[in-house]
């Protein structure tokens, strides 16, 4: 079904890295802000777009807030779906030592014109290195117009080059529970190249399997554009 396949993915593609799904632990310096968007192509005529702005404001400590406007196409039906989040840091990352945050947000269905489902996750981050990093998430994603609930889980490693122009990324991500069909059921994944010629902009290239929970090869092409806080790096 479509509602359950679109939100199996908006509940997952929620990550810092853009159209990747795995996220990391860190959140951006307060006022901080980026927008990122990416249009995924399927072999079998399927097709996700998303924008998804995002900015980083001080409560009391450093809440990064988004949303997501993604247009997904599955078997020539099309769906908008818009995913509002929120993240916050509980413990930074560190060389040799796990960092976590929270986050969690809601899923509204245009199609339906209702609230689809709601997402928490968990993600973790250790630093193996100043240029590499492993990630890993665990999740809870309600579908609410199907009353199904699944656990999500990712897993990725970052590496990337000394001057931060070059990021090679991969990453292995899922659902578990009652998907709708057996590739539903299957890991999904992604490995990709990050160009970034400036500290603002990015670019990513990425190919990507049953990113949807179908059995199709995937392709994606995706920008990042940075906003720092005066006096700060654009982070991430």
């Amino acid at each position: 079904m479509l509602c359950a396949a679109s939100l199996a993915f908006a509940g997952e593609a929620h990550a810092a890295g853009g159209a990747y799904v795995t996220d990391a632990a860190d959140v951006g310096e307060i006022g901080n802000c980026k927008v990122e968007s990416w249009a995924s192509f399927a072999n079998n005529q399927d097709f996700i777009g998303v924008a998804n702005p995002s900015c980083v404001v001080d409560l009391g400590r450093a809440v990064e807030f988004s949303s997501q406007f993604a247009r997904v196409r599955q078997d020539d039906e099309w769906n908008t779906l818009v995913a509002p989040k929120f993240k916050t840091n509980l413990i930074p990352t560190a060389i040799g030592k796990w960092g976590v945050s929270i986050e969690g947000g809601a899923v509204y269905d245009a199609n339906a014109n209702d609230l689809a489902g709601l997402f928490v996750t968990v993600p973790a981050t250790m630093r193996l290195s100043n240029v590499m990093r492993i990630n890993v998430n665990a999740g809870w994603l309600w579908d609410r117009l199907g009353d199904v609930h699944y656990a999500t889980y990712a897993a990725g490693i970052d590496w990337r080059t000394p001057d931060n122009v070059w990021t090679l990324t991969a990453e292995i991500f899922g659902v578990v529970g009652d998907a709708d069909s057996v590739s539903g059921k299957q890991p999904r994944f992604q490995v990709g190249m990050r160009w970034r010629p400036v500290d603002r902009f990015s670019m990513d290239l990425i190919y990507g399997r049953n990113i949807a929970g179908e059995n199709a090869n995937w392709i994606t092409v995706g920008t990042s554009i940075r906003f720092p806080a005066e006096g700060k790096s654009g982070g991430e």
